[in-house]
């Protein structure tokens, strides 16, 4: 049995909040680097604005 404790994690790279392992990631957890499509967008967003300044 696995507990939830015991499951690998990270920080989001836009955020800093904490991720916790999920089944969906399991075939890339390496490659995951935000925790939601919220912060993936606003990461985006801000790398936009970075090259137009």
């Amino acid at each position: 049995m696995i507990r939830k404790g015991n499951l690998p994690s990270k920080s989001c790279l836009h955020g800093g909040r904490p991720m916790v392992w999920r089944k969906a990631w399991a075939k890339n957890w390496e490659e995951v680097r935000y925790c939601s499509d919220r912060c993936r967008r606003e990461a985006k967003a801000g790398r936009k604005e970075a090259l137009s300044s």
